[in-house]
């Protein structure tokens, strides 16, 4: 059983930077993809960024130029460098991978890591 286990969230002023990882356990496995949402209160999830296995990116509009994704493949481990943080950055960060099974791809989902940014 593939797990994701988020961490790095935490509080920072406006303007700072934090760096989140996501880490899988759980066997020998295949990674299609990978990526980060996000949820703030009371509002739908949010997609933030992906990674594909060939390190081809993309960014949810309200992030690009301030954040940037990267994986390690040989750990099948996914980072989100997040720079110029604002208040309406705050929200509950999700990592996600798709695994790739014999027959189809199952998306997992980490339990999440909260990041909030204020004065």
């Amino acid at each position: 059983q593939v797990q994701l286990v988020e961490s790095g969230g935490g509080w920072v002023q406006p303007g700072g930077s934090l760096r989140l990882t996501c880490a899988t356990s759980g066997g020998i496995f295949s990674i299609d993809a990978m990526g980060w949402y996000r949820q703030a209160p009371g509002k739908q999830r949010e997609f933030v960024a992906t990674i594909i296995s060939s390190g081809e990116t993309n960014y949810g509009d309200s992030v690009k130029g301030r954040f940037t994704i990267s994986i390690d493949n040989a750990k099948n481990t996914v980072y989100l460098q997040m720079r110029s943080l604002k208040p309406e950055d705050t929200a509950v960060y999700y990592c996600n991978a798709d695994i790739i099974g014999t027959k189809t791809i199952t998306r997992v989902w980490g339990q999440g890591t909260q990041v909030t940014v204020s004065s």
